[in-house]
């Protein structure tokens, strides 16, 4: 049996965790996970529980809009946010790639094996190189080359192919509210250092030239801010001073593809909230 997924945000006042836990209660269902965080400075509480429903519970289109409406109800009785989702929910993205291969072929290969929910439904590249490697995951593949109109090509791949995340896979473009405004909070960005250190372009060189004793990796949503977007995950490896930048590039390729799948991961399954530039992620 699928597990129902509500998040609720909003103002803190006592009683909130005893509420939720009640309205499960009154509808027989089995809390397997839960947790919640206060931001004390904005005085606003987050919440995700995760629950299996009754036996006998009714889970059919008709019932989820049934419960919809029940937890919207009870979000607008706590003067809260929402968000309701289902583990058992197709949930097709996008991956976004340029020239280097190594993040879009670790997701299809976590996808593959049963480690990554969700479905990739599409993946578009400014160059042609990974379309056979593509094929053989039996995911469609679209080459659009950079120029005038380009965005909207890709929205309008995107829209067709009904993905409701956006993964930049090592997509070396800025994308602009044309598609960033299409999926708010839902294209995920990584960059191949520990931001807020050394954004823009060619970081590893960067880091190099500073002389750093760590690299590092962030996933971010993306926005019209290069690079300063809400951060998901962050990882980082230790180097030396006999690392040159080529070594620092290898390192950082793991590092790379280990946060983003993470990221990728718990914005799938529900793990993540924005609030202003930051994100809280449940456990």
């Amino acid at each position: 049996m699928t597990t129902v997924r509500m998040l609720l945000w909003g103002p803190d006042r006592p009683g909130l965790v005893a509420s939720a836990a009640a309205f499960v209660a009154e509808r027989d269902g089995n809390i397997v996970h839960a947790d919640q965080h206060t931001d004390a400075e904005a005085a606003t509480f987050f919440q995700r529980i995760e629950w299996r429903p009754a036996a006998d519970a009714e889970l059919t289109a008709a019932g989820r809009v049934e419960l919809a409406g029940e937890v919207a109800a009870l979000a607008a009785r706590l003067g809260m946010d929402h968000r309701l989702r289902y583990a058992d929910e197709d949930r097709p993205f996008a991956l976004l790639v340029s020239r280097q291969p190594h993040c879009l072929l670790d997701l299809l290969a976590r996808w593959y094996s049963g480690e990554l929910p969700g479905r990739p439904a599409v993946v578009v590249s400014n160059h042609p190189d990974h379309a056979e490697v593509t094929g053989r995951f039996g995911v469609p593949f679209h080459h659009l080359p950079a120029g005038p109109g380009q965005e909207e090509e890709i929205v309008e791949i995107l829209a067709g192919a009904g993905v409701e995340a956006v993964i930049l896979a090592r997509y070396m473009r800025v994308l602009s509210p044309t598609v960033l405004d299409r999926w708010p909070a839902a294209v995920i960005n990584i960059h191949h250092s520990f931001l807020p250190a050394f954004v823009g372009g060619r970081p590893y060189h960067q880091a190099h030239h500073r002389g750093v004793k760590l690299i590092g990796a962030t996933a971010h949503y993306a926005t019209a801010d290069l690079d300063e977007g809400p951060i998901i995950e962050q990882d980082v490896v230790r180097v030396t001073h006999r690392d040159d930048v080529e070594a620092l590039v290898h390192a950082g390729r793991d590092l790379e593809t280990v946060v983003l799948a993470r990221a990728v991961r718990w914005h799938l399954t529900d793990r993540v909230l924005v609030y202003g530039n930051k994100t809280v992620v449940f456990n």
